[in-house]
This record gives structure tokens, sequence and C-alpha cells, in this order.
């Protein structure tokens, strides 16, 4: 029998590539989407759920590096690199040293603010168009701080942020303590991003799916891509479920992309950036909106009935063991800021591995070398914050039209 020949196959159905593949279908190509789990199975799973313009800055900025030895041997420090012979990492974290500077600083931040923004409002418009029952909530973040140098250091970059068109308001400590009774005293100060929202991304990916299957997309879970090969015409795709043919192939597919693109002679300086969350029951009193504890880089997000704890960066391949040391350092940092850190039950401990380039932007665009192969990965922590507005640059793109940004900061070329 003659394999599948599909318009457009997308492998990943996570955050980016269901975006992908419902932006290519508004614009009237036929999509399939495999995934080598289950829909929204892997990173878009166990993150926290915001969606979040304030956070254009990149992670590479200046004074990172002395923060960074002083975190990196420590196992409960916001960032930890397990001692190993890695060098291919080693090369990453040096063209990521080489970037903590102001001028690149600012050359990523207008780079991730323009993905950030144009995915915020698409999002809120697929929200209110597909009637997505996400819990998507329009609020707005806050950064707290308990360390008064670390509160004056961010404070400092918000005019950088209102050049962008990030809105940042600045609270002083007495203040917030006022009006979010649930956290501990200490708190020093506070930045709110009244611009930012938040969703719960397992009921997000499955909305997307719902939307995408009602538009006639198929959708392949447990389907394992084995390899692919472009030709002149298209790809030829060989999967756990036999052979697939395509006009276009899509990869979306986070860490694992640049195994998958080094058998074609591609480069993708990605690296498996490792981060926690714990799910648990909601406590009476939580904060008012998403917060993140900004001293010890932990988000806290409340949804119906559930309290999620999530963050850390820790870089040590792909470890699958779950780290018990991360976690605790998680439940450590909301039991100093908050009256009550947790509800009474757990539901999930989980990691996931974040794709992050050294710059600390996406590779969203077609191959430089096969024509009919294209790239939506690494977009480090921020998958579901740009998934709408990296899957409309994908369609646009991918069928001629002018995109709404400009798509030269997100080129693969820029790695090769």
């Amino acid at each position: 029998m003659k394999s599948p020949q599909d318009d457009v196959l997308i492998i990943g159905a996570g955050a980016t590539g269901l975006a992908t593949a419902l932006a290519l279908s508004e614009a009237g190509r036929q999509v399939r989407v495999l995934d080598a789990g289950r829909l929204g199975g892997a990173t878009s799973h166990g993150n926290c759920g915001t969606i979040t313009p304030s956070h254009a800055p990149p992670l590479a900025a200046p004074g990172v590096p002395m923060r960074a030895l002083r975190w990196m041997l420590s196992p409960q420090a916001p960032l930890y690199i397990p001692p190993r012979f890695d060098p291919a990492l080693w090369r990453w974290l040096a063209r990521f040293a080489a970037r903590c500077n102001r001028h690149d600083w600012l050359q990523s931040t207008q780079g991730r603010a323009a993905l950030l923004n144009d995915s915020r409002q698409r999002l809120a418009d697929w929200v209110r168009r597909y009637r997505l029952d996400c819990e998507f909530a329009e609020k707005g973040l806050d950064y707290v701080f308990r360390d008064q140098a670390n509160f004056e250091r961010h404070a400092r970059e918000c005019e950088a942020l209102h050049q962008f068109g990030i809105d940042t308001r600045l609270i002083d400590g007495p203040d917030y303590l006022r009006q979010e009774p649930a956290f501990n005293d200490g708190v020093v100060g506070a930045i709110r991003f009244p611009g930012d929202a938040s969703l719960r991304p397992d009921l997000y990916t499955a909305e997307l799916g719902r939307v995408l299957r009602a538009r006639g997309v198929e959708i392949e879970e447990h389907c394992t891509l084995l390899s692919f090969d472009p030709h002149t015409q298209g790809v030829r795709v060989q999967t756990s479920k036999g052979e697939r043919r395509a006009a276009e192939l899509v990869l979306a597919t986070g860490a694992w992309s640049p195994a998958l693109v080094r058998r074609v002679g591609l480069r993708m300086p990605i690296q498996p950036g490792k981060g926690y969350s714990i799910t648990g029951s909601q406590p009476a009193q939580v904060p008012s909106r998403p917060v993140v504890l900004k001293d010890r880089s932990v988000f806290v997000i409340a949804w119906n009935g559930q309290l999620r704890l999530g963050g850390t960066m820790e870089f040590s391949g792909h470890d699958r063991r779950l780290n018990d040391t991360r976690l605790h350092a998680l439940q450590q940092a909301a039991h100093d800021y908050l009256q009550q850190p947790l509800g009474d039950t757990v539901h999930e401990r989980w990691y996931g591995w974040r794709p992050m380039t050294w710059d600390d932007m996406p590779i969203l665009g077609r191959s430089p070398t096969h024509a009919h192969v294209w790239l939506a990965a690494g977009h480090g922590m921020l998958g579901i914050s740009m998934s709408s507005g990296s899957g409309q640059l994908m369609a646009d793109l991918m069928t001629g039209q002018t995109p709404a940004i400009d798509p030269t900061p997100y080129r693969a070329e820029r790695f090769q």
C-alpha cells in the first residue's frame, strides 16, 4: 500500500506544534500531527502556564555569570549544573556567557518582546474565538522580592521594558503585604506586570487538540519519528507506525530537536534545561494572581482547586531522575514566602526539559539546508507564552504571507 501523503506533517504535539497546526489549518493547509507520546504530555504538561511579556529579558544578562558560579554547585540553587564531562554543554555555556552584556541583552529582549507581545494578544483571540476552556485569566503577574538589592536591580530594567511595550508597576513591601495577605512578612517590594495572563497548560493543549480535530486535522499519538529523508519533492518519514510522506515537514520537537536534525546535517545548539513542578490541592489562602518568588526563581499559580509551584534550571542532560533536592527547593521557597505554601494533598511531582538556546530565542523558519523542512523549537521556558505567535509566524512563512513580526531574529542561520 502507498504510504499516506500529507500537505504538512508536524512532529510534536506540544503547545508549539499544536499552535502551528491551528494557524496552518486556518490558512487552508491540510495538516497531520505526530507525537511520540500523548498530546501535550511532555514539556507542555507540567509548567506553570503563565503568558508572560514580562519575561522578555533573556537569562543571559550582565552579572549572571558571577551569580551562576555561586549557584551552580549547590543542588538547591535556582541554577544547578552537576559536574560531568560534556563538551557540548561547555561550548553552549561559553556562548551563553559571552552574551551576558548590555548590547546582546537588549537585542534578545527586543526579539523576545516582539514574539511575546504578539502571542499574548493572539492567544486571547484564540480563547475567545474557539472558546478554549483552559482557565485563561488576564490578572497580570507579580515578581515578589525579599532581597532589596535584587528588587532594585530588576526595578532598573523596567525602563527598558517600557520601550518594548511592556507595562510595569513598582509596589513597596508594606503596600504589597496589605494587598496580598497570603505572604509572610519580609517582602521588600514587588513588580507588577498587568499585561501578563495565565492558563492551565494541560487544558490548553487538550483544547487545541479538540479544535484541530474538529477542523479535520489528524493527530497521531504514540507515533515515534524514527528518521526522515528530505528530497526535491518533499520529505519521506519513517515512524513506529509506518512510513509517512509530506510536501513539508515541521519539527516542533523541543529539547529532542538537536538529535533529530543532526542526522540530516543540521545544527541546533539546544540544551535541555530541566525544570520541576509540584502540584497540590489549593490551600485556603493563595496569592490573588500568579507570582514569581524572584529571589528563588519559583513560580506560584493557583487554578480551580489546585496550586502549582514550578521553576529551577538544571543542566543535567536528559537525566530522567526526579531530583528530590530540587523539588524540596521549590517547597522551601514557598514556605519562606507564603503563609500556606501548599494544600494537604500533593497530586503530582514533575520534571520536564526546556529547549534552551544560548541567545534565549527560539528557532523558527525554514531549514537552511532542506527546502521542505521547517524548524519550530528552542523556546526555553516560554513555550506556552510564545506558542500562538510562533504558530502564526510559522504559518505565515510557509504560506508566503507577510508576518505580523520580523522573522529575522529567529532564523536558524544565526547558528550555522
